[in-house]
């Protein structure tokens, strides 16, 4: 058993309250079991509880063990002093607050209905290799209570990359434009290449790049030679066109004291990538895009649709010489960014980034706009999300595959059951019939 489960059992009240006395034979009467603390001190903060006589406000302690204050140093910090109730599964010991008072103790063992036990063992200690736990009782559940989850995983997903880039933001001295700059770099890596694309945006800001948005070529040796795909090598020998860049690379980076290169070539990851994928296929990309948008973030800010994101993404070609060559001095016909890359592009940083200027502003009507592109995207299929939809999870956009992974991330695999949807209904329906509410 874990702590997390009596916080549940006691935000919930799923134990026998018949008779409700502390471990001394005090009668104790829930008035209010108090909020959830999330920061530092008790558990459970504003409860309100009658203990004989008395009516208490205060706070509410709780651990498996009544002696778990102690080897948690409770009982030398003031902040616990407030605790009105200490809550156990099992009483061992006689607990005291800093001026040497005894704080009443509730012991649940014998109070906790079997069955609701058997279903909270049998959600959290699954086998590892069970993706699912709740898999054999998810016939129990209602549709809309595994869409309402999804919706709310879906939603916590989107905060948690919003949250991100306002920090970005506010690192970037409050420019949303330098923002949108630095969020496009990384993204464009998708996933394997996204930190080194990280590193180049921080090598080359974008007050750099604004001065030399309006030439494509001098951009093109900015970030390449930048990134190191202009050091010349056996490949490259001979190859004119590089040469060029090189030659204008050497005299940027003086002019605006840059370093050789901010990275190098052993930094980039090509394993297990296609070749449209390289990273130097997605660097020219990001050139032709910075060359063509100049204003990258009322752009993604204004854009009314997924069709307007896609023209945005998609007409704006990678320089020749790049859609030619997969490496530096190794040709080969590459393809322009797709509209897969583009989905993902829409999903991790446009929508992310207008929630959080939506947030800034005080515009919810933009944050739900803006989350409502997601379901003009298809589906992503890929093992997590294919095992919900065998399972009978809804699944046709890319809100919903974007909610089941964050499901799965966020509750699934580390078996959060207890802060699910699906898992509360699970145990709280077991437990109605067998205890007194």
């Amino acid at each position: 058993m874990r702590e997390d489960f009596l916080h549940y059992v006691w935000q919930h009240q799923y134990f026998d309250k018949a008779d409700l006395r502390t471990t001394s034979g005090e009668e104790i009467q829930v008035l209010r079991p108090g909020q959830r603390n999330a920061d530092a001190g008790p558990d459970f903060l504003n409860a309100r509880l009658r203990l004989g006589e008395v009516e208490w406000n205060g706070a509410v302690e709780i651990h498996l063990r009544a002696s778990d204050w102690q080897r948690h140093r409770h009982q030398t910090d003031a902040k616990y002093d407030q605790v009105v109730l200490h809550v156990v599964h099992t009483a061992d010991a006689d607990i005291y607050r800093t001026n040497g008072s005894l704080i009443p103790a509730l012991a649940l063992a014998p109070r906790l209905a079997p069955d609701l036990l058997g279903r909270y063992e049998a959600l959290v200690q699954a086998p590892a290799a069970a993706p699912l736990p709740c898999a054999p009782l998810l016939p129990q559940v209602p549709q809309v209570v595994r869409t309402m989850m999804t919706e709310r995983a879906l939603l916590e997903r989107i905060e948690q990359k919003a949250d991100m880039l306002a920090e970005l933001h506010a690192h970037l001295e409050h420019d949303w434009e330098a923002t949108a700059y630095h969020a496009l770099m990384a993204a464009f890596g998708f996933q394997k290449n996204s930190e080194p694309l990280a590193r180049l945006a921080k090598a080359v800001p974008l007050p750099v790049v604004r001065r030399h948005r309006h030439d494509a070529r001098q951009l093109e040796a900015l970030l390449f030679g930048q990134a190191g795909f202009l050091v010349g090598d056996e490949a490259t020998a001979g190859d004119d066109y590089l040469a060029d860049l090189r030659q204008e690379h050497e005299f940027l980076r003086h002019k605006y004291s840059l370093g050789p290169s901010a990275l190098a070539a052993h930094e980039w990851n090509y394993l297990r990538l296609r070749p449209a994928n390289f990273p130097a296929v997605r660097l020219g990309q990001l050139v032709g895009l910075l060359h063509r948008r100049p204003a990258l973030f009322d752009a993604l800010l204004t854009a009314g649709s997924v069709a307007a994101l896609t023209e945005f993404f998609g007409s704006a070609p990678a320089p020749a010489y790049w859609q030619t060559h997969f490496r530096p001095g190794r040709p080969g016909k590459v393809p322009g960014l797709g509209k897969s890359s583009i989905a993902l592009l829409i999903t991790n940083v446009v929508v992310p980034l207008r929630v959080a200027y939506a947030r800034q502003v005080g515009q919810p009507a933009l944050v739900e706009s803006s989350v409502a592109l997601l379901s003009e995207l298809p589906v992503e299929h890929n093992q997590y999300t294919d095992l919900y939809q065998n399972l009978g999870f809804e699944h046709r956009t890319a809100a919903d595959s974007q909610g089941l992974l964050a499901m799965h991330k966020g509750y699934c695999q580390p078996r959060r059951c207890l802060h699910c949807a699906i898992g509360g209904r699970l145990l709280g329906g077991g437990a109605k019939s067998l205890i007194n509410r």
